[in-house]
C-alpha cells in the first residue's frame, strides 16, 4: 500500500491555543488543591473524560455499522484504573504481552484481543488458559505453527477463537506485523487442516492516522483480496479489526514545521528570548472517520462478508484524560527554570519536539512568554517547554502539561529520578 503523506503543518492559530488553555486555567483551583493534597510531581487522571471519549467514539462508528466492538489498546496508558473506566464504558482490551494479558484478566475483562508480533510459549500458553475470553491475533505462519503445537485437541465448549494480522505495507519496519495479502489463501489452507484451532476473522493496523486516507485505501485492497478467496472462507469471518492509530481531532501540535533539513530558516532566525511560532497537523473528527471508512466497508467487504467490525482506538480515548503536575524548585535565571520532575516521567524526549502548553497555575495569564523549562535530570535532553502561559515564574510555583495521557505514563521510568504520584478524579 502505497505511503500516504500528512498534510502540511500549519501555524498554530492563536485562537485555538487561547481556547485550549482557557479551559484548564478555569479548574486551575482544582489542580492546585490536588498538589497541596498529593504533592509534586502528580499524574491527575479524569475517568469522566475517558468515558466521555468512549462515548464519542463507539456513538460515531454505530451510526454506520449495526455490529460492532470497540478494545482499548492498553499499550497506550497502562495505568490499571484507564483499563477499568474503559470496561464500564462497555470497550473489551487490545493486549500485546503476557504482562498487559495478566492485567487484563485481573480486571475481569471479558472480551481480549492479544495482537502483537513474537509471542512465546508462556504467553500463547496464558491465552489459551483463558480462551473463552481471548482472541488471539495470529501473527505469522511460525506463530500458527507454535499455537497448533500447544493445543492438545478440539474444545467444542471453548475453542481456540484466532484472527489473522494483515500487514498494510510490506517494506520497511511496518512489515514486521503480519502477513500480507498475497499470503492469506496459504495460511487459510493451513489453518483450516487445524480442527483444534476456529479462524474468526481479520485484523490490520495502520498508525498515525489523521486521516482515514490509509484505513480506507486498505480496506479497498481487502475487498479485492476477498472477492479471490473461496467463498467458505469469507463466510467464516465474524470479524474484521481495522486496529487504532486515530489521531486525536486537534491535530499533532510541533514546535516547528517537519522539513528534511529541520527548523526552517525564519525559525532559526528568531531568537531564544521570544516565543517562537508553533505548528499544528491538522487532524479530522471522528465522525469523519466513521463516515468515510464505513463507505468504504459497504462498497468493498460487505458485499463478500458479513461481519462485526471492530476498532482499538488507544491515543484518541486517552490523550485529553491525564495531565502532569510539577513544581519549580529552582529559577536559574528569569527565562531558566528547574522542576521537580525530569522527562523520565514519560520516558522520552517529546517536549524537544511535539508542542503541548505549559500553564503556570500559580501565576496564570493569557500571554506565553520565553522561559526554558528543564527537569532535574543529569542530562540536558530534559525539556518540559521553551516557554509558559503565565504572569511571571518563581522558586515553588505550580505547573500544569495538559493531555500526557498517550504514549507517556507507559513509557514512564527509574531513570536517575522516581516517577510522579497518581490522582484519579
Amino acid at each position: 500500500m502505497p505511503e500516504h503523506q500528512p498534510p502540511a503543518p500549519l501555524v498554530l492559530e492563536k485562537e485555538i491555543l487561547d481556547r485550549f488553555v482557557a479551559v484548564y486555567f478555569k479548574e486551575k483551583g482544582k489542580y492546585l488543591s490536588l498538589l497541596e493534597n498529593h504533592g509534586s510531581p502528580l499524574w491527575v487522571l479524569d475517568t469522566s473524560v475517558l468515558k466521555a471519549k468512549a462515548l464519542r467514539f463507539s456513538q460515531a462508528f454505530n451510526a454506520y455499522f449495526d455490529k460492532t466492538s470497540y478494545y482499548f489498546a492498553m499499550k497506550s496508558n497502562n495505568r490499571p484504573e484507564v483499563s477499568a473506566a474503559l470496561l464500564e464504558s462497555g470497550f473489551g482490551l487490545d493486549v500485546s504481552s503476557g504482562i498487559e494479558l495478566r492485567t487484563a484478566l485481573n480486571l475481569n475483562a471479558g472480551d481480549i484481543i492479544f495482537s502483537g508480533p513474537g509471542k512465546t510459549h508462556e504467553e500463547l500458553n496464558l491465552a489459551l488458559q483463558h480462551r473463552d475470553r481471548v482472541t488471539l491475533l495470529l501473527d505469522s505462519f511460525g506463530e500458527l505453527d507454535r499455537l497448533s503445537a500447544l493445543v492438545s485437541g478440539p474444545d467444542p465448549v471453548s475453542p481456540v477463537r484466532v484472527g489473522i494480522r494483515l500487514t498494510t505495507n510490506p517494506e520497511g519496519l511496518w512489515r514486521k506485523f503480519g502477513i500480507t495479502l498475497d499470503m492469506l489463501p496459504e495460511f487459510w489452507k493451513k489453518i483450516a487442516a487445524l480442527p483444534h484451532i476456529r479462524f474468526a476473522g481479520l485484523q490490520f493496523h495502520s498508525s498515525w492516522n489523521l486521516t482515514p486516507e490509509r484505513q480506507v485505501e486498505f480496506i479497498r485492497l481487502l475487498g479485492q483480496a476477498l472477492a479471490r478467496m473461496p467463498k467458505d472462507f469469507n463466510r467464516k469471518i465474524e470479524f474484521i479489526d481495522i486496529g487504532g492509530g486515530y489521531w486525536p481531532e486537534e491535530g499533532e501540535w510541533l514546535h516547528s514545521p517537519e522539513t528534511p533539513e529541520g527548523a526552517s530558516p525564519q525559525e532559526n532566525s528568531i531568537p531564544w528570548d521570544r516565543v517562537r511560532p508553533h505548528y499544528r497537523i491538522p487532524g479530522t473528527p471522528i465522525e469523519t472517520f466513521a463516515k468515510e471508512i464505513s463507505q468504504a466497508f459497504h462498497t468493498h467487504i460487505f458485499p463478500h462478508a458479513d461481519c462485526r467490525i471492530c476498532f482499538e482506538p488507544g491515543r484518541w480515548i486517552c490523550h485529553s484524560a491525564m495531565h502532569l503536575l510539577l513544581s519549580v524548585t529552582d529559577k536559574k535565571s528569569h527565562d531558566l527554570v528547574i522542576t521537580d520532575a525530569g522527562t523520565n516521567v514519560i520516558g522520552w524526549e517529546r517536549f524537544e519536539t511535539d508542542y503541548f502548553p505549559v500553564l503556570n497555575l500559580s501565576r496564570p495569564g493569557p500571554v506565553e512568554r520565553p522561559c526554558h523549562i528543564l527537569g532535574s535530570l543529569c542530562t540536558p535532553h530534559d525539556v518540559f517547554g521553551y516557554a509558559y502561559f503565565g504572569e511571571g515564574m518563581e522558586t515553588g510555583d505550580c505547573l500544569m502539561i495538559p493531555c500526557q495521557g498517550a504514549y507517556t505514563y507507559s513509557l514512564g521510568q527509574n531513570f536517575i529520578k522516581g516517577l510522579p504520584g497518581f490522582v484519579k478524579l
